[in-house]
């Protein structure tokens, strides 16, 4: 997730400052924070901090982090996307690319040598006891690399391989030069042939890819908890890319928005209704089968449709910023970074708290969001940290 930069005034080959896109993206680290804290009360054993699920509340959150995975990220790649072929423009590809291992390599960095082990004490806790009862030592750093994952800033990692692509791309085809901030032309959006192609599109690539590679599975390499959903990562940055070049958010109507969100509604009961319907099965996961496909087709729609209402929403109803609006979208980035291990610890402190798995994830959430924004505050007020975060 890039980082909202100070706002200088646009000057007659700039564009303005996207406000509405800078609020989008503090929205959606919000329901970042969410997921996390959700999954802690889940039966999807994916987090630092875990409680075992004891109500049947906790379906509840895992159908929540299912339909909430299908999008999130991948609109937040698209946002990144809309800002890469400007900030190339402006620096060139030598400042561009530092600029990228500035903001994005050394938040990555802070997080494997000092957030990750601050979040994984208790993890390695634990495993260091089993491997005593058994007569075996185990120090942390052999626990450390056993376990490696970049946990949440995998996105920070594939944004900045997509970013390296985009720079190759730039290269081969001979357009590594443009006029410097030039503003992008204004264009008409796509229209509903085009949208409906592209969705198709990556529905079928989707189905293909999770046929090797399945819902649930993650990938060793580069360590991403949902490779499943890599081409609409790459599809959405993709279309981020077109559309910052073409115009298109400003030709975006309000009923292709509308639009959008009655379509991923309809995709949404259709991926509750598939994962029910399953009775604990695995067909929709992948490996060919027909529920892959309609999970597939579901998952795109949903994204793309949502994608869409929400570009036009905000652009619509949230595309000013006061006092308030400025401090959250100023400190998401750093939120993104800290914010595990606001919620592990607040994790630990609750742990005797004897509620229902939806009241424990309320109650953790209603506790970790102004939390994670205060503690941004204190980080960015680090020395040389605002250069970076």
């Amino acid at each position: 997730m890039t980082r909202p930069t100070d706002r200088p005034a646009a000057s007659p080959t700039t564009r303005p400052r996207l406000l509405y896109v800078d609020n989008l993206r503090t929205a959606l680290t919000v329901l970042v924070v969410l997921h996390h804290a959700a999954i802690a009360y889940s039966s999807i054993p994916r987090w630092y901090y875990m409680e075992t699920v004891t109500d049947p509340s906790g379906v509840f959150l895992d159908l929540l982090l299912l339909l909430n995975q299908t999008f999130f990220m991948g609109v937040f790649f698209l946002i990144s996307g809309l800002f890469v072929p400007g900030s190339h423009d402006r620096k060139g590809t030598r400042s561009f690319l530092g600029e990228r291992l500035l903001r994005l390599g050394v938040p990555l960095l802070a997080w494997l040598l000092l957030l990750r082990p601050l979040v994984t004490v208790g993890a390695y806790t634990e495993a260091r006891d089993v491997a005593a009862r058994q007569g075996a030592e185990l120090p942390y750093w052999q626990y450390y690399l056993h376990s490696f994952t970049p946990g949440p800033m995998w996105f920070v990692e594939v944004l900045l391989v997509f970013s390296a692509l985009y720079v190759l791309w730039r290269h081969l085809a001979g357009k590594e030069r443009r006029a410097s901030g030039a503003a992008p032309v204004a264009g008409r959006a796509p229209g509903a042939v085009a949208i409906v192609g592209f969705t198709i599109g990556l529905a079928l690539v989707t189905y293909l890819w999770r046929i090797v590679i399945p819902m649930g599975v993650p990938l060793p390499v580069l360590g991403l908890p949902t490779p499943a959903y890599l081409p609409q990562y790459a599809a959405l940055f993709a279309a981020g890319l077109i559309a910052a070049r073409r115009g298109w958010l400003d030709g975006l109507s309000r009923a292709t928005g509308r639009t959008g969100f009655a379509a991923a509604a309809v995709a949404a009961v259709g991926i509750i209704l598939l994962a029910i319907g399953s009775s604990g099965g695995t067909a929709f996961l992948g490996h060919g089968t027909w529920q892959s496909l309609v999970m597939a087709a579901c998952d795109s729609t949903l994204a793309v449709g949502i994608a869409l209402g929400l570009l036009m929403l905000f652009r619509e109803r949230l595309g000013h910023q006061g006092r308030r609006r400025r401090f959250l979208s100023t400190h998401a980035y750093t939120v993104y970074l800290i914010h595990p291990v606001v919620l592990v610890a607040l994790g630990y402190a609750l742990s005797g708290v004897q509620a229902p798995a939806v009241a424990k994830f309320a109650l953790l959430a209603v506790l970790a969001v102004p939390l994670c924004w205060a503690m941004a505050f204190a980080v960015r007020a680090l020395p040389g940290a605002r250069k970076v975060l």
